[in-house]
């Protein structure tokens, strides 16, 4: 089974364009006389439905963020009424009211395939045994991913996040050969899972698909070298849908945006103007097939680019390369940019420290230090005060030529940093900024 849905995932470009055209044009229509909220920006703007006539008028709509979400909480946005609502999901970890999701049954329907598609694509069948390790709940991921699993026919096994040596033992009693989690927890399963002597080149897993945070490529290779698997992202967010918005296919060169029903968009953050294909910046997305929270241009805040060019996988939909970082968790140091995920990827350079990490930034006066504690791998915490310092100043040097800033480095004992299986918190900013 090559696709899911191999009608809407391989169509020519021209005819996906009058797709996506058609769609926005209803989704247009229906925010105009169902949400006020839309009516309202589409008044302040001088637009009505009638001026869409192309997928290039798209620019003209109005923006969505995170927080006229949280403004409209909890139902201000939704465009039926309460008792066509079949699911309420919202969002976690946030500070004040949460943005809050609705889901029709056709907005659950929609969502499980989309998921399956998502299965396929990292190989899974009607035979697969998929561990989920998302956290179920009020986040989207790990319902999200339970009901696509079943719209495929195969087995899920709910075992939600945590609890990390039950995850070990039913990965290798149900023959588990698909791993559902965040990236930083899998890493966790995959060291806990070699300490009790797992051998996991024995065991049926062979596919893992991760996603909730950003990862690098060096993780990547992490993940699939300890857990002996092929690892693909996942893109999602609650605000859009959950997970399943786009895949990566084996090909490893992007994640397919699933554009029969999203729309994707990179913007300039500062200016808000569309970018072209392959520059970098904020990817905006437009849903045009829910019917409960049809969302026009929500800015993600995630940083990525964009690519039309054909896949080797066959599929025409547009990918978008892993995000590099987010613009609303973006750190500057001394006028630097720096982005978690790029110290991560630093970090993993170096076989001598885990892939667990925490930045810390002070101000002292005027000036902002960056502190960077990393754990040392089991085998160097006990070697002479000269390696780790040596170490150190490797690290400290690679950091300085990446990011063009300069860190303290911490060396703390493997295990030390808080896990967890759902977003891994990467950052404490302690400034008054």
């Amino acid at each position: 089974m090559l696709y899911w849905d191999e009608k809407h995932e391989t169509m020519p470009r021209e005819e996906l364009q009058t797709l996506q055209l058609h769609r926005l044009q209803k989704t247009v229509e229906k925010v105009y006389h169902s949400v006020p909220f839309y009516y309202d920006a589409f008044k302040e703007k001088g637009l009505e439905p009638g001026d869409i006539k192309s997928l290039d008028d798209l620019k003209h709509l109005p923006f969505t963020t995170k927080q006229d979400l949280r403004n409209q909480y909890p139902y201000g946005l939704f465009s039926v009424p309460i008792e066509d609502i079949i699911r309420l999901h919202a969002s976690s970890g946030t500070t004040g009211k949460p943005t809050v999701v609705g889901y029709t049954e056709n907005d659950i329907n929609i969502w499980a395939n989309l998921i399956a598609r998502c299965l396929v694509i990292g190989g899974g069948n009607k035979k697969s045994v998929v561990q989920n390790a998302y956290g179920y709940g009020l986040f989207t991921g790990g319902l999200g991913i339970h009901h696509g699993v079943e719209c495929l026919g195969a087995a899920v096994v709910p075992v939600s996040g945590g609890n990390t040596q039950r995850q070990l033992m039913l990965m290798q009693d149900f023959n588990s050969n698909i791993l559902t989690s965040t990236p930083s927890y899998a890493l966790h399963i995959a060291d806990e899972g070699r300490e009790s002597g797992i051998d996991f080149e024995s065991l049926p897993l062979s596919t893992g698909i991760f996603g909730a945070e950003p990862w690098s490529e060096n993780m990547r290779k992490q993940l699939e070298d300890k857990l002996n698997i092929t690892a693909l992202d996942i893109y999602g967010l609650s605000e859009v849908m959950g997970p399943g918005v786009a895949m990566e296919c084996p090909a490893k060169q992007g994640s397919h945006i699933f554009e029969d029903h999203f729309i994707a968009e990179v913007i300039d953050p500062d200016t808000e103007e569309p970018l072209p294909n392959g520059q970098q910046g904020e990817l905006v997305i437009t849903a045009v097939t829910k019917e409960a929270l049809p969302i026009l241009r929500y800015r993600t805040r995630d940083i990525t680019v964009l690519d039309e060019k054909k896949c080797s996988c066959g599929r025409t939909h547009t990918r978008m390369k892993r995000v590099t970082g987010r613009t609303d968790d973006m750190l500057i140091i001394r006028g630097v940019n720096v982005f978690p995920s790029q110290v991560e990827s630093v970090l993993l350079e170096f076989g001598e420290t885990e892939p667990h990490y925490l930045i810390e930034v002070y101000r002292k006066g005027e000036l902002d230090t960056m502190e960077i504690k990393v754990e040392l791998s089991q085998n160097m915490f006990s070697d002479t005060v000269r390696n780790l310092e040596e170490l150190e100043h490797r690290i400290r040097s690679r950091i300085l030529s990446i990011l063009n800033v300069s860190a303290r480095i911490k060396f703390v004992e493997s295990k030390s940093l808080p896990r967890s299986a759902g977003k891994a918190q990467r950052v404490i900013d302690y400034r008054k900024l």
